[in-house]
């Protein structure tokens, strides 16, 4: 890839909003050699109010998993092969995305090797869970025209109606998988420790809300304990997380966030594993885990609805105390 022409980029990553996040750092690192470059960002539907306005995408292309998939992938191919991309740059391993990028008609495409389509990309790269983070996985795909250097992801809050009231701390308590969440009685004894001083705002996605007032319900501190689920867009959560004392989240998308905009961070790891390559990119990060060895730890990728032993001691022998140690008045 030449410097002195204004190449027509696109990054694909149809995944969760946490991989979407951290794909961001692809983006980074190709403005940061190419400013002129006309960088588009393939996406799913949902994901979309993590960009807005963002500085240098020229274009969000949307994919609504959820309605006519196989109409809505034909109409996307045909939109993508239209714009006649240099590259195309493909963060995921699943078909979908091999497809767009396959038949993107691009002059040159990139993508993993454990992707089923990669027969048919320019260049397969190796995907391996060697300890190494995701931005470093995803850097491997522009390594030949970048260097091997990866950028932090980073997302651009732009809103100004989060308003708060510091010192206080956020808490994520919820998590899509119940193995990959503290579990809600560890919350509630948490937060019954926190000094009365620190504010506490109990962040999640609107379905979360009840969960939090669960929380909130079962614990003995009534004041400065704010529900907000669901009342802050993604981005104005990001924006809440930067002024906060400390964040606790779960291996989850509010720690990417917090990555993001370089929040500091105290992520709680029970099913999972920082060596998978998901943890914590804030200058200031906290991993806290189980500290006896379980030999069924990890148990997977992603976590499950229950614990596969019964017992989820990867959770459960989590000691509060030490969450409370992150905090630095």
């Amino acid at each position: 890839m030449k410097e002195n022409i204004k190449p027509k980029i696109l990054v694909i990553q149809t995944a969760f909003i946490g991989d979407a996040i951290l794909a961001t750092a692809v983006l980074e690192k190709l403005h940061l050699k190419f400013p002129h470059a006309q960088i588009d960002y393939l996406i799913r539907k949902g994901n979309e109010q993590l960009f807005e306005k963002h500085p240098f995408i020229n274009h969000l292309i949307i994919w609504d998993k959820k309605r006519n998939k196989l109409l809505g992938q034909a109409k996307l191919i045909f939109k993508i092969r239209a714009v006649q991309y240099d590259y195309v740059i493909n963060c995921q391993r699943y078909f979908s995305s091999g497809l767009f990028t396959a038949l993107s008609g691009a002059k040159y495409s990139i993508g993993f090797d454990k992707n089923p389509l990669s027969f048919l990309f320019s260049k397969k790269v190796p995907h391996l869970f060697d300890g190494s983070h995701e931005t470093q996985r995803n850097q491997k795909l522009i390594e030949s025209f970048t260097d091997q250097f990866p950028a932090q992801p980073r997302l651009y809050p732009i809103s100004t109606l989060v308003n708060y009231r510091p010192p206080f701390i956020t808490i994520s308590p919820s998590s899509v998988w119940f193995t990959k969440q503290l579990p809600k009685h560890k919350w509630i004894e948490f937060i019954n420790k926190i000094d009365v001083n620190l504010d506490i705002y109990l962040l999640g996605a609107p379905n979360d809300k009840f969960y939090n007032q669960e929380i909130i319900s079962g614990g003995t501190r009534k004041s400065g304990l704010y529900n907000k689920a669901g009342e802050y867009t993604l981005l104005e959560s990001a924006q809440l997380m930067q002024g906060a004392v400390m964040n606790f989240v779960n291996d989850s998308a509010p720690m990417h966030l917090c990555s993001a905009v370089n929040a500091p961070v105290c992520a709680v790891f029970c099913s999972t594993v920082p060596a998978y390559g998901y943890g914590p990119l804030s200058d200031i990060s906290h991993i806290i885990e189980v500290v006896e060895k379980l030999d069924c730890k990890p148990c997977g990728l992603h976590g499950f609805k229950t614990c596969p032993k019964g017992h989820f001691k990867c959770g459960e022998d989590i000691a509060v105390g030490r969450l409370l140690q992150s905090i630095n008045l």
